[in-house]
C-alpha cells in the first residue's frame, strides 16, 4: 500500500495490484483437491464394493451398486462370521494399545534423556536410533523370527516388544528434535522445588511433550494396526490379527477370494484407525514440524 499527496494537501491511499496470488491460491486449492481425490478415491471403491456381490466386483469394480448388484449387508455378515472378526479385532487393540503406550512412554524418556545428557555414550546411543530407521525390515526378518521364536516373544504380549524395537528409531528421533527445544530452565526449577527426575519427567517435560507424543502415537498406530508380516511372521495362524484373519478367511481354494467379505471386513479395518486420526490429526503437522525442523 502506497501514500500519495493529493492537490488538496490531503493523503491518499493505493494499493499495488496483487492479480498473481489469486491464480497461484487457485492453483495450490486445485492441486490439493486434485490429491484429497486420489488418496479417498481407493477407500470409495472399497467402501462401495463392500455393498456388492462376488461376480459384479470382479467384472465392474468401478460401478455403483444397483439393484442386481447389491448385495445388502450380506457381504458383512458373512465376513464377521468366517474371518473370527471379534478376536482378530480384541487381538489387534490389545497388541496395538500395548505396543503404542509401550513406545509412547520408553521413547519419550529415552529422548529426553539423550538430549539432557549429552555425552559421547548417548550421541552413539541416538546414532544407532536414527541408523535403525533406514535398515528394511526384510533384511533382518527371518533371524529376528528365529531369535523371537527362541527366546519365547511369539505371543500376543511378547510382540509388543517388538513393535518397541521396530519403532523405537522413528520415536526417539521426532522427539529428541522436540526435546531440544524445550527451555532447560524449567526444569532447573522444578528441581530447585524439590522435584527429582521422574517428577520432573512427567510433571513438566511429558506436558510440553504432548503434541509430538500423540504424533508418534498415531503413526505407529496407523503402522502397528494394518501390519500383516510381522504378526503373521511371529504369532502365526494361532493368534491372527485382523488383518491376517481377513486375508486367510477371504482366501479359498485354488486362489479363489471372496471379494465381497474382503472388501467389508476391510472397511471395518480401516474405520477404527481412521477415527483415531481424526480425533488426533491437528497434532500431526505441528509434532512433525517440532521434531524435524527444531531438532
Amino acid at each position: 500500500m502506497d501514500i500519495a499527496i493529493t492537490s488538496g494537501g490531503s493523503p491518499k491511499k493505493t494499493v499495488k495490484s496483487k492479480s498473481g496470488k489469486p491464480f497461484k491460491n487457485a492453483w495450490a486449492v486445485l492441486l490439493l483437491i486434485i490429491l484429497a481425490a486420489l488418496f479417498i478415491f481407493p477407500i470409495l471403491v472399497v467402501f462401495l464394493n463392500s455393498f456388492k456381490t462376488k461376480f459384479s466386483i470382479m467384472g465392474r469394480p468401478f460401478e455403483l451398486p444397483t439393484a442386481e448388484t447389491f448385495a445388502g449387508l450380506d457381504n458383512y455378515i458373512t465376513g464377521i462370521k468366517s474371518a473370527d472378526i471379534p478376536a482378530a479385532f480384541g487381538r489387534s487393540l490389545f497388541i496395538t494399545a500395548g505396543s503404542v503406550a509401550a513406545l509412547v512412554l520408553f521413547t519419550s524418556m529415552t529422548a529426553w534423556y539423550i538430549v539432557r545428557s549429552d555425552s559421547p555414550l548417548c550421541k552413539g546411543i541416538y546414532s544407532l536410533f536414527t541408523f535403525s530407521m533406514i535398515v528394511p525390515f526384510q533384511m533382518v526378518m527371518y533371524t529376528m523370527t528365529y531369535v523371537v521364536t527362541k527366546i519365547g516373544l511369539n505371543n500376543p504380549i511378547g510382540i509388543i516388544f517388538v513393535y518397541l524395537g521396530f519403532g523405537a528409531g522413528l520415536s526417539v528421533f521426532m522427539l529428541a528434535g522436540f526435546v531440544k527445544s524445550v527451555p532447560y530452565e524449567l526444569e532447573e526449577a522444578a528441581q530447585i522445588d524439590g522435584c527429582n527426575p521422574i517428577q520432573t519427567f512427567f510433571g513438566i517435560v511429558m506436558p510440553i511433550l504432548r503434541p509430538t507424543a500423540v504424533t508418534v502415537a498415531i503413526l505407529n498406530a496407523m503402522w502397528i494396526w494394518n501390519d500383516y508380516l510381522l504378526p503373521y511372521l511371529i504369532l502365526g495362524t494361532g493368534n491372527k490379527t485382523l488383518p491376517v484373519a481377513i486375508q486367510i478367511a477371504m482366501q479359498g481354494a485354488y486362489g479363489s477370494v471372496n471379494w465381497g467379505g474382503f472388501m467389508a471386513m476391510l472397511v471395518l479395518a480401516i474405520l477404527p484407525i481412521i477415527i483415531f486420526y481424526l480425533i488426533g490429526q491437528k497434532y500431526i503437522i505441528e509434532g512433525v514440524i517440532a521434531g524435524a525442523v527444531k531438532g
